[in-house]
């Protein structure tokens, strides 16, 4: 059975590399694995998805409307942007967590409210993490990417591999350390 794991934000969040880890831990768990990345404006503050799918064989890396198990949202409001991803039962994972685009900066639009409390009138499986504040709590706030993945691979039951080395094996020494309490953190949250 293939699993569909669609992550969303915005460029900067580290999107890529949170799926580049999953992949490469997925890979050596003995599943076969498809990824795929859209970058858009990924710069400054454009959306960002990563598409992976693992499972026994796998043959495309896409996923379609209502295909996703999981849909895993970096900025609050990717999430309503990219919903139409996610199967019916499948989970959703929302990062409490907010990056004002150039429209609100600005002042043209205003940062669209009750993100959250509109989600929770819709997803039964609603998982709302605040990775920026476990990530603050490690000393570095990038590391929430990191934070959402250990929370990710704690849902889809997979906590049992040695993240720490698939960690090791990809972030340069510097950042090995910090990533591994942020997976660890993830898988507690």
């Amino acid at each position: 059975m293939t699993k569909s794991i669609l992550f969303v934000g915005v460029g900067g969040q580290g999107i890529i590399l949170a799926s580049k880890i999953l992949t490469e831990g997925l890979v050596r768990f003995g599943y076969d694995v498809k990824m795929s990345e859209v970058h858009g404006m990924a710069q400054r503050g454009g959306s960002v998805t990563t598409q992976v799918r693992f499972g026994e064989k796998v043959y495309s890396p896409l996923i379609g409307f209502g295909e996703a198990d999981v849909v895993v949202a970096f900025e609050k409001v990717e999430a309503p942007r990219w919903i139409s991803y996610l199967k019916d039962g499948g989970s959703l994972v929302v990062n409490d967590y907010e990056i004002y685009s150039m429209p609100v900066l600005i002042g043209k639009e205003p940062y669209p409210e009750d993100v959250l409390e509109k989600l929770e009138e819709r997803i039964s499986k609603l998982k709302i993490i605040n990775a920026a504040e476990a990530a603050e709590k490690l000393g570095n706030i990038k590391t929430q990417n990191i934070v959402l993945l250990g929370a990710l691979i704690k849902a889809l039951e997979l906590e049992n591999m040695d993240w720490a080395q698939v960690v090791k094996d990809i972030l340069p020494e510097k950042m090995q350390e910090i990533n591994i309490k942020a997976i660890k953190a993830g898988m507690e949250i």
